[in-house]
């Protein structure tokens, strides 16, 4: 055991020197921000050791640091960069919303268009409210399911990501808002089953990624997914889906995909154009509580809920880019990756699993793909940072946390282009990752 320890730390030593002997620039950005923030942070996700790099420009699906390297990014904004970098549809949408004015105080004549197009897209969607992140999204689903039911109780999955201020990884975040709330292990129908009915007087919602995001691109089956819409019918539970991310994988989301419609479907990501972007919505007598023409209205505030550069924004991403077709063949592309990548590490009998679906992906250095967060969890993260590493220096950017999010701008050429570069990890570190996994 020490010694299979000290083949992996000296190579992530060694790699994280490399790392930071390249990036003066980068460094010196940090250390001044650590004056003014803490660790130099504002956003948790994007920080990594030894220090994270300051990206200056981007363009396509490249981006620049502070140094000159140059990526391609793979990690495509955690979803939300779905359009690459200054998408010129995008750019322009969002320069005629400013020659229209930015703050109009008023309903403007983007909001009402833009919803259109989102409620013909998702078929849960019946009525909705714009917000201003996915969080906001969620916050204010779980909110309507609480006021609809007179409930409290919430039924989540353990690895759910559902904002910065309603995450299930590791049991529970500090700074979680206070819900009432069982977690259930992902993909577990009887757990699950369990849970709702122990608590089913109270049970406002059950919420779920129909696939994890941050747990690990983590597919929900259908048969799973089938259970907990059975289980919301029985219990007078509120199905709510959270497809800020997944939303993507199809042209009417994964709801769309596997035939299971929720009671409610959150929205964010690239929904707005890659703007600050949020939705919540669904069934129009939950949604009605907000309408305030009612004398008992449930008000839902929010400055920039209908901001012009982000409806002028949603609309060309909608109606001119991410057309259904396109998102058809933008996930086939992520397939034809995913399957590539994974058969790579299968010839070379590598423990090295590619999870996902369509244009999101995630390694797992593990004998078998993972059905959950904790067997995710249990794979070796050290490997993954030494994946992270090891590609970044061969200019391809992916999350720290192994995970890909494909861009419009990713094309075949980059996709040869990074299946090389992996194969090239895997032929270099295959002694490492034998001595860490197994030999599969």
């Amino acid at each position: 055991m020490q010694g299979r320890n000290a083949g992996i730390d000296d190579a992530l030593a060694e790699a994280r020197d490399s790392y930071a002997r390249r990036r003066p620039l980068s460094l010196a950005r940090h250390l001044e921000a650590t004056e003014v923030m803490p660790g130099g942070n504002t956003r948790s996700v994007l920080f990594h050791g030894p220090f994270p790099f300051t990206a200056t420009r981007g363009e396509g699906c490249r981006v620049w640091d502070a140094d000159g390297h140059a990526y391609v990014s793979m990690v495509g904004e955690y979803t939300a960069g779905l359009f690459g970098h200054s998408h010129p549809a995008i750019r322009a949408a969002v320069l005629r919303a400013l020659d229209t004015g930015v703050n109009l105080t008023a309903h403007n004549v983007f909001e009402a268009c833009f919803a259109r197009l989102v409620r013909d897209r998702f078929p849960s969607l019946e009525l909705l409210r714009f917000t201003n992140s996915g969080t906001e999204a969620n916050l204010l689903a779980l909110a309507a399911a609480t006021i609809a039911t007179g409930r409290r109780t919430i039924l989540g999955f353990q690895g759910g990501y559902h904002g910065g201020l309603m995450t299930f990884a590791g049991g529970g975040n500090p700074v979680n808002v206070p819900h009432r709330v069982v977690l259930a292990p992902y993909n577990d129908a009887g757990a699950a089953a369990r849970l709702a009915r122990d608590h089913a007087g109270d049970l406002a919602a059950i919420i779920l990624e129909p696939m994890l995001g941050g747990g690990g691109c983590i597919p929900a089956g259908d048969a799973f997914l089938r259970s907990l819409r059975a289980l919301a019918d029985e219990t007078g539970a509120v199905l709510v889906f959270d497809e800020v991310m997944t939303s993507r994988l199809a042209p009417g989301g994964l709801q769309q995909a596997t035939g299971v419609t929720p009671d409610l479907t959150t929205l964010g990501k690239y929904v707005g154009g890659g703007m600050s972007f949020g939705a919540f919505g669904g069934r129009a007598d939950i949604m009605s509580i907000f309408d305030p023409r009612r004398s008992d209205a449930v008000p839902h505030a929010g400055t920039f809920n209908n901001n012009t550069l982000t409806m002028s924004a949603g609309i060309a991403a909608l109606g001119e880019v991410y057309t259904p077709e396109v998102a058809v063949a933008h996930n086939a592309r992520g397939d034809a990756l995913r399957g590539a990548l994974a058969g790579a590490a299968a010839a070379r009998g590598l423990p090295v699993q590619v999870t996902g679906r369509g244009s999101m992906m995630a390694f797992h250095f593990a004998v078998a793909p993972p059905r959950d967060a904790a067997e995710a969890a249990a794979g070796s993260q050290k490997l993954k940072e030494l994946l992270f590493l090891d590609l970044l220096e061969r200019g391809w950017y992916v999350a720290r946390r192994g995970m890909v999010a494909l861009s419009l701008a990713v094309g075949e050429e980059e996709c040869a282009g990074f299946r090389a570069a992996v194969e090239e990890f895997l032929d270099l570190r295959a002694p490492l990752i034998r001595a860490e996994v197994g030999a599969g």
